[in-house]
């Protein structure tokens, strides 16, 4: 039961960083549809956002799967 619960596990994270990396790329696409334009607020917003999908997609890769 446990190899099934890290099996699960480790699939889990394979898709919660995939989910990560295509938001990240569908923000990124916007920002270049729009050139880039928006007021300072929603910039520095999707620059959190961005950064902080970053930092859960990397802290999920460094952290191992326990069996």
């Amino acid at each position: 039961m446990k190899q099934q619960l890290s099996e699960f596990t480790a699939l889990v994270k394979k898709l919660a960083i995939a989910g990560n990396l295509i938001f990240i790329l569908w923000i990124l696409y916007n920002g270049i549809n729009e050139n880039f334009e928006g007021t300072m607020p929603e910039k520095v917003s999707y620059i959190t956002l961005m950064g902080l999908l970053a930092a859960n997609s990397f802290f999920l890769m460094k952290k191992p799967v326990e069996k």
